[in-house]
This record gives C-alpha cells, structure tokens and sequence, in this order.
C-alpha cells in the first residue's frame, strides 16, 4: 500500500492502523472491552467501535458477552473468531511424528502420533502428507483453510539450498530442495524450526519461561541441543545455529581419538546423549539397551547407574559452564527424552557442580512440564504469531471493511 497521495490515502492507512492495534490487543488479552482497549491502545473509544465494526465485518472478531460484577453498565467483550485461521503444527522426529491442529485462539481441535518413516526420505514425506490429510478432514476443514503450517526439524535449515544440515536422524533431507517438497504437505505458507528451538519457544508461551525474559531450555535426548532465548525471544544466531551445543567441548573417554568421541556428533553429544549414557554404563559393566534404562535403575538405586548418571551431571555442568559464561540465562529448563525423565535426577547435581566451575550467579535449574508436547507447543506458537498477521493481511487486502 502506498501511503503517498493525500489525506484520503492518510486516513485509511491509520484506520488500517487502528484496526491492527485492536485485533493484536484483543488476541493478546483473549477477550476485552471497549473501555479496556482504549486503555491498552490509547485510542479514543470512538475510534475503538469503528475498529470493532470493521473487524466485525471482516469476521475476525466476534462480541462474545458481557463483563458483568462491576460498577455501571456491563461491558461488551470482544473475542478473536477461532475459526478465522488455522495452523497446524507437526514435529518431525527420528522415532515419532505428531500433529496438531488448531484454530486462530490457540486451541487443539485434532491430534495424531505415529511412528516415523524417518529411514526414507520418500516415506517420511508421504506419511506426512498423509497425516495432514487425516487431521484436516476430522476437523472439518479442507487442505486450503490450513493458515500456515510450522514444521519442527532436527537440524538446521539451510532456506536457500532447501535443505536440513546435521540431521542424520532425517536420511535425504540434506539435498538441495528436500525441504521445499513440504510446500506440498497442505499447501498453505509454512516455515521450518529446529525442533528444540521451538522446545524453547513453548517453554516461553506455556512452561517454565514464560515469566523469564532469558533462559534456554537444553534438550537431552537421541542428540542434544539448546534453544536460547533473549529478551523474551528466540535467538537462532546468523545461520540458525545458536544453540549446537552438541560441539561444546567436554572430556570424552579417550579423548578425540578414542572410543567415545564421534565427530560428526560433536565432544558433548558423543558423551551427554542418549547413546553415550549406554556406552558409559558399559564401561562399568552394566548391561543396558537404552538409556530409559540406566536412569530406572538409578532410581532403583542401582550404584553403577547413580554413578553414570553423576558423570552425566558433570558432562551437563561443563557444558553449561560455557553457556553461562556467555549468555548469563535466568534460567536453564532441562528437556529432552532423557532431560525429562531424568531431570529430577540431574537438576541437583548439575547446580551443586557448577556451584564448583561458575563463579557468577547460577541460573535456576528446572525440568520442563511439557513433556514430548514441547515441539508440537513452540510450533503452535509460531504459527498463531504468523497466522494473526496473516489473517489480518487477508481481511485487508480483500477490500474495504
């Protein structure tokens, strides 16, 4: 829009102006008033009903009741309409796909998990398209209402060569266009997250972070990695590789060369994932398919177990050391599969080891709630800051309201 020729091109920019104040303090807020938006806007109430009428027209907002149990007259409460916009959300793992459907207020209408056909590109995609589908259709809806679509990935994307770097858990995914084929899952925009930078962006709107203007949530799991958050928001560095902590580098049994250390993986995730807690506790001698396993026989008390997991403290105190040192978080919120079933158990000595390494203030140490929602969250996030706008644009660029 241009906002050049004259005081008719003026007045329709600021009531275009007006009528987005209105709509993001209304999204923000859930429901609001008249008073109550010209208090939060500063815009006269006049000026606030031309706003609520042309937003009504559009059908984005709706009255919704009146707040009663206070002085004078009751007041008309405005809502965003739930089904002006839609996003779905999919978290994309190694061993599992989710999927979440919801509408423009942030609520779940639909849901699927299933086992992933990680191991071929080709079948990934397929089931993905397929789920969609599915998801779509029981909620009523056709592929074309979908809004937007957030996609979390392990790795990172690579936007101009249309691919995931350092996800090996996503066989095919690093060629040249790969991602791009995901256009084609609803057919709607989307954008594609690392998963546990949305991990963190959940933690901000619905867990632990979302009092704390600075935290970072490390996700210990099949891998390891960090989503940071400054001043309420996520920081993915110049190439969207803030957070690899997977090369942080952490004493590994036999150093570089020896037995422990995976290069590809990085010091920290060679010793710190899921695999590197098996390999630790067959060096003691116990005998353990996975690491869900070393920690249930730590709670068990099983001595070779607790002194696994104590290595493990260590290894995420000395990470975490560096981590402080240059980001001096809040907060530290501790996620993954293995983040958070193991947490309890970690969160302790973790604090009481860099009580030892750090001499600045310690963050908090504390265990996500989310549990494995914590992608599917951060993606819904995402996508309901983008769909807003969306949505917004839509209603504006179809006419006059």
């Amino acid at each position: 829009m241009s906002i050049g020729g004259g005081a008719a091109n003026t007045t329709s920019l600021l009531r275009l102006i007006n009528q987005r104040a209105v709509f993001t303090e209304i999204f923000r807020l859930g429901k609001a008033s008249r008073p109550e938006l010209a208090q939060v806007t500063g815009l006269s109430k006049p000026t606030i009903s031309m706003a609520l009428a042309d937003l009504e027209r559009a059908r984005l907002v709706r009255p919704v009741g009146l707040r009663t149990g206070g002085t004078g007259r009751a007041a008309l409460l405005y809502e965003i309409r739930p089904e002006a916009g839609w996003v779905l959300a999919a978290d994309i793992g190694r061993t599992t796909v989710r999927l979440a459907l919801a509408d423009l207020v942030g609520d779940v209408v639909v849901r699927r998990q299933e086992p992933s056909a990680a191991g071929s590109y080709e079948g990934l995609l397929e089931q993905l398209v397929r789920l969609a589908a599915e998801v779509v259709a029981e909620a009523g809806l056709e592929p074309g209402d979908v809004t937007v679509t957030v996609f979390g990935t392990p790795g990172i994307h690579d936007k101009e060569g249309g691919a995931l770097r350092l996800a090996p858990g996503l066989p095919g995914w690093e060629r040249p266009g790969a991602v791009d084929a995901l256009a084609g899952v609803t057919g709607s925009p989307y954008t594609v997250e690392n998963d546990v930078d949305l991990a963190a962006v959940g933690e901000g709107a619905y867990g632990l972070g979302k009092e704390v203007s600075h935290f970072v949530l490390v996700s210990i799991g099949t891998g390891v990695g960090m989503g940071v958050v400054i001043d309420g928001g996520l920081y993915r560095g110049a190439r969207g590789a803030a957070g690899e902590i997977s090369y942080l580098p952490v004493s590994v049994p036999g150093g570089e060369d020896g037995p422990g250390f995976d290069r590809r993986r990085g010091e920290f995730e060679s010793v710190a994932s899921a695999d590197g807690i098996v390999a630790a506790a067959a060096r003691l001698g116990m005998t353990a398919a996975t690491a869900e396993e070393v920690v249930d026989a730590a709670r068990r008390g099983d001595a070779v177990a607790r002194m696994v997991l104590a290595a493990e403290a260590g290894h995420v105190a000395r990470a975490l050391a560096g981590v402080i040192a240059v980001l001096d978080p809040e907060l530290v919120v501790l996620g993954g599969g293995i983040g958070a079933q193991a947490g309890d158990l970690l969160a302790g000595p973790v604090a009481e080891r860099l009580e030892t390494l750090v001499a600045l203030t310690p963050p908090r140490i504390e265990v996500s709630t989310l549990g494995p929602d914590a992608v599917i969250l951060g993606a819904l996030a995402v996508g309901l800051s983008t769909a807003r706008d969306l949505v917004f644009e839509r209603a504006v660029s179809a006419g006059p309201a």
